[in-house]
């Protein structure tokens, strides 16, 4: 079995911009640098035979390029403890349309429905049941984030090795953009260093 889900990735100067603001908050797992991306389908752990199935079906999309903007900041609690601190997203229809393509082209392929509503957000930090007032300064600090905006070009499908205190991210295959009608790239695999993070999100 393998572990897949579908992000994108940011490019490496918000990656560094965004690593100065990931300190002052007690207990944080500091999600690694390289390894800071934007979600958009989780898939799970699947079978050989359905990864094949899921790399054909992402290679069916088609849709253009478009701007992202990173804005604002906030936070997950479970049970009133705190377990995430995150980056919003700027409201994007072009990446709604582009998350709601990859989600029917994997149902096709014979995935089960993603059941949850899609909330895009960059997860930067993870807190082992924490209190939610050990995160109020870097909120109050971090509330007005706002990145430069930048153009996704491109998807990625990773898979996820879990380890006993961490997970190794590889980029399997990258599903270029294009905003020629009928067009369409060759998706190609990626030949890169694992990343490795405390979690997946």
């Amino acid at each position: 079995m393998i572990r897949l889900f579908v992000g994108i990735e940011l490019p490496d100067e918000l990656r560094q911009r965004i690593a100065l603001i990931q300190t002052g908050v007690e207990r944080a797992q500091w999600v690694p640098t390289e390894n800071i991306h934007l979600t958009l389908r989780f898939i799970g752990n699947i079978l050989g035979d359905v990864e094949a199935d899921a790399l054909d079906a992402l290679e069916t999309i088609n849709a253009p390029p478009f701007s992202l903007t990173l804005n604002g900041a906030g936070h997950f609690e479970s049970r009133k403890r705190l377990r995430a601190l995150w980056l919003g997203v700027e409201r994007s229809d072009a990446l709604i349309d582009l998350r709601n393509r990859i989600e029917s082209a994997l149902v096709r392929a014979g995935l089960e429905p993603e059941r949850r509503k899609y909330k895009p957000h960059i997860t930067i930090a993870r807190i082992n049941n924490g209190s939610p007032g050990i995160a109020r300064s870097w909120l109050s600090a971090n509330t007005m984030f706002r990145s430069v905006p930048f153009t996704v070009e491109s998807f990625v499908l990773f898979s996820s090795h879990l380890s006993r205190d961490k997970a190794i991210y590889t980029p399997e295959m990258e599903f270029p953009l294009t905003n020629k009608s009928g067009a369409r790239f060759t998706a190609k695999p990626i030949s890169a260093s694992s990343y490795s993070s405390g979690n997946l999100d």
